[in-house]
């Protein structure tokens, strides 16, 4: 990571906090969920996966957290919340965790099209020397901007979905935002951990996709 800033390591401590009592929920909630089905079982070691990753990610200088391993397994993740949803109610209520593990995904994939200065420079004598128009250098650095414009939209689009996703599940638990006589909202009021949980991870990664990591 470059360009650290004291503000800035404060913000990915308070998200590192946040990412690392999430884990702890999950496995707390793994723990007391014994008899939980396969399907179940996975989505908890994912999620756990997901939210330790997330508490490291600020503080990785190396590939582990980032690169093709990372983006293929949160690909997969992404994949499985989608295809092992039974019915279309079902698919609507994992649509969040599939899209929070797409985030990460798209967090952790290598840097496409980025070229030190250094490089730069020498690819740009390389082409004066050999007579190339520059025309040629000049296409090349449109391409460049057309990718950096695709992933601005791909990043707003993933953070407008989870804060809208964080702040849904905020308030579901809140009997003044929701009516009392929706059962599902009722069921929530009387045990919130698991929205809060959710809405927090949804929160925590959006802020994340607008930080430098």
């Amino acid at each position: 990571m470059s360009d650290r800033t004291p503000a800035l390591d404060a913000v990915h401590g308070m998200l590192t906090l946040l990412f690392a009592v999430v884990a702890l929920h999950v496995l707390w909630h793994a723990v007391r969920s014994p008899g939980a089905g396969r399907r179940d079982r996975v989505d908890l070691v994912l999620h756990c996966a997901m939210a330790a990753a997330m508490a490291a990610m600020p503080w990785s200088y190396g590939p582990p957290l980032s690169g093709r391993a990372a983006t293929v397994f949160f690909t997969a993740a992404a994949l499985w919340f989608l295809l092992t949803a039974r019915t279309a109610a079902v698919l609507a209520d994992r649509l969040t965790s599939a899209v929070g593990m797409a985030a990460m995904s798209w967090m952790s994939r290598p840097p496409s099209g980025a070229v030190p200065v250094s490089a730069s420079a020498a690819a740009q004598e390389t082409v004066a020397a050999a007579g190339l128009p520059a025309a040629h250098h000049t296409a090349a650095h449109g391409h460049a901007t057309d990718a950096s414009t695709t992933a601005t939209l791909v990043t707003v689009v993933l953070t407008v979905y989870l804060l809208g996703c964080a702040l849904r599940s905020l308030t579901r638990p809140m009997p003044a935002l929701r009516t009392a006589t929706d059962p599902a909202h009722r069921a929530a009021a009387t045990n919130p951990y698991g929205h809060v949980r959710d809405g927090a991870m949804a929160l925590g990664t959006a802020v994340m996709l607008l930080l430098p990591h």
